[in-house]
């Protein structure tokens, strides 16, 4: 059956249910907290936030069907002539990091960054027909087919885009709003603009990808919107709160429990619980991945005899499968300097590289991708 449209925030819940919620939050939260710490005291905390920003990147294009790999983009980062699915993770990539900026420099999370950051997705890439950085004039739908007769869900009308995104955009950023729904106490709980940050971001998402308001892009920017709303509401410092791997493991249910906030009886007690719980896992997984890749710095680091030696250990955890070339200009060192020190590290085992190879060889950190990947 066919769902149209979704109603505007806030949303209510059963207090059963709204219960079952909290409880579940509660443990997530706290492993968040614990990830948000052990990135401040990491000292590879700003290369593997790169790292974590590029396999974000792969998997929420992965989600919308691309095929390009993290083990891809690392081998092929410079690239002169990328194919189509890398130019979408280069965008991905670039709107993250430009959408982290503006929120960190104090910027709200509004309908105009929104279209900023849509128009980075869309340069250069598939759908660049429709208008990067507008909001659509027709009516569009989701579907297995290009029928409407057969879609799964036909969103908003066009002409309806701008009042359901200003009532997006003030819930997003904590302000009352007279486009709020009124609810009374035996409806249920209410999750309002004030809610919890892991449920806002849920409740965020789900709204912005039921709205559809660009005719491409909207999943990427949807999930984008997740990791923008958790630096805002300083639930981590940097962009890791990163969900979409999770997501992708099981995006048939993450696309069935999307569409089950939409119609006339929204289930969002199902949405809620699966994100949460996909958060739990997420904040598992990079904590793991940062404990392990924090080991083996300062184990390498035990092996470097000189500073430059150290700085260009650690620099490889930004870039794994690097070249003298990079690291002689990421480092501000000469050529000669940068070859001696990959050499060295070759010796100690930290590196790999094919001594074959003549020109422009790489040099690879591969217990670092072990860990990564």
């Amino acid at each position: 059956m066919t769902k149209k449209g979704i109603a505007k925030l806030p949303i209510v819940m059963p207090n059963d249910k709204a219960l079952e919620i909290f409880q579940l939050l509660s443990k997530v939260n706290r492993t968040i907290g614990r990830l948000k710490s052990e990135f401040c005291h990491s000292i590879v905390n700003d290369a593997i936030v790169s790292m974590f920003s590029l396999n974000e990147s792969v998997q929420s294009t992965r989600i919308e069907g691309t095929q390009v790999t993290f083990t891809d983009m690392v081998e092929e980062c410079e690239n002169k002539n990328p194919s189509w699915e890398r130019v979408e993770v280069n965008n991905y990539r670039k709107a993250l990091h430009e959408g982290t900026a503006s929120i960190k420099s104090g910027y709200p999370i509004s309908t105009r960054l929104i279209k900023d950051l849509h128009q980075i997705l869309m340069e250069n890439a598939r759908g660049t027909a429709s208008s990067g950085g507008e909001f659509r004039k027709i009516q569009n739908f989701i579907g297995p087919n290009n029928k409407i007769e057969d879609a799964v869900y036909i969103p908003v009308a066009a002409n309806e885009i701008e009042a359901y995104m200003e009532n997006l955009d003030f819930f997003i950023n904590s302000m009352p709003h007279s486009s709020f729904r009124k609810f009374n106490k035996a409806d249920g709980f209410v999750f309002d603009e004030e809610c919890d940050p892991i449920i806002k971001a849920a409740i965020i998402h789900a709204q912005f990808e039921s709205i559809h308001p660009f005719l491409d892009g909207n999943g990427r920017l949807g999930r984008i919107l997740i990791a923008l709303t958790a630096i805002k509401e300083k639930l981590v410092d940097v962009p890791v709160f990163l969900v979409s791997e999770e997501l992708e493991k099981e995006r048939a249910r993450y696309y069935d429990l999307l569409n089950g906030v939409r119609g006339d009886n929204p289930d969002w007690y199902s949405w809620l619980k699966f994100f949460i719980t996909a958060c739990g896992r997420m904040a598992d997984s990079l904590l793991n991945k940062l404990e392990n890749a924090e080991k083996l710095a300062v184990e390498g680091l035990k092996k470097c005899t000189l500073e430059s030696e150290r700085q260009i250990w650690l620099y490889t955890f930004s870039d794994p499968y690097t070249t003298s070339v990079r690291v002689a200009k990421k480092l501000n060192i000469s050529p000669a300097t940068a070859r001696k020190g990959l050499a060295v590290l070759v010796e100690a085992g930290l590196l790999y590289t094919d001594e074959s190879v003549k020109r422009n060889k790489k040099f690879r950190n591969y217990d670092l991708m072990r860990i990564l990947t």
